[in-house]
């Protein structure tokens, strides 16, 4: 089943996207409104059910006529890897880390499919692209051993972690280079852990204007999803909603020049979930 959050004019809904068509949640007797609300709400059999209801229903709103936004607008947390493979951390001449390193953004980053992303006036010479995976949370999560930690995920997505370099730089901490405004294109929809596949075996790519720019696959990450969660549930709770940003393969444009700029599309696309689709404005 695929999750999206969606604008027909009045705020947003949480529906279920079938083909080029969107059930609304509302239709399906769902117990909340909006994507977070279902997965807590709901658990694995529940969100199962609602993906049957939806495939016969009846209610239907054309995908082109309303506006999508991030799957989960409004995350708790935003929780995201940096050097987490093995060929871009070699491209970037840094040792392999020997735990996962993270940094956070926030929802103010976060945009959905064909929403553009703004170049900020101050830094919009360095920005660049980073093609992710990103796994959302179902149901809180602490304390948790690495055999069980893909249970508590929902689903996945593809996500573009939009990157400042002079900001980045700056600080070690990263997070001012990272945490901008739109800096967070995910989606298009939330793909529910069923369907979605083997998420440490997926081939993901960023295109510019149609052109691939980068490419991997999942099998090159140094911590697995599983392993990831189970890292940061020692310390912190996971509720669900929260977004993991599973880092980022080799062929970042920094390291080769490339940067984003207006009047461009940028598409990250992970097998099997779906590519985020966004145009490059400026400020």
């Amino acid at each position: 089943m695929r999750l999206v959050t969606f604008d027909a004019g009045e705020g947003p809904h949480a529906g279920v996207l079938v083909g080029d068509e969107i059930v609304p949640a509302g239709a399906l007797g769902a117990p909340a409104d909006s994507v977070r609300g279902l997965l807590e709400a709901l658990d694995a059999d529940g969100l199962a059910a609602l993906g049957e209801r939806a495939a016969g229903a009846g209610e239907r709103i054309a995908r082109a006529d309303v506006r999508l936004l991030a799957p989960i607008p409004d995350p708790e947390k935003i929780v995201c890897l940096g050097l987490n493979y093995r060929d871009h951390a070699e491209e970037a001449h840094q040792e392999i880390p020997e735990h996962p390193r993270w940094f956070a953004k926030f929802a103010n980053s976060l945009i959905g499919d064909g929403e553009q992303i703004i170049l900020p006036a101050a830094h919009a010479d360095f920005v660049d692209y980073e093609a992710e995976l990103a796994v959302v949370i179902g149901r809180t999560c602490h304390l948790v051993g690495e055999a069980d930690a893909l249970s508590y995920v929902a689903g996945a997505m593809a996500l573009n972690d939009v990157s400042a370099r002079d900001l980045q730089l700056q600080n070690p901490l990263w997070t001012s280079g990272k945490a901008i405004d739109t800096f967070a294109p995910c989606g298009p929809a939330l793909v529910t852990v069923d369907e979605a596949g083997n998420l440490d075996d997926l081939r993901l790519w960023t295109r510019i204007d149609g052109e691939v720019v980068q490419e991997g696959t999942t099998r090159d990450m140094i911590f697995g999803v599983a392993e990831t969660i189970a890292w940061l549930a020692r310390t912190m709770t996971l509720v669900p909603g929260d977004i993991i940003a599973t880092g980022t393969p080799a062929g970042i444009g920094g390291l080769k020049g490339i940067f984003l700029r207006a009047g461009q599309t940028v598409a990250v696309e992970v097998e099997g979930l779906g590519a985020v689709t966004n145009p490059v404005v400026a400020a």
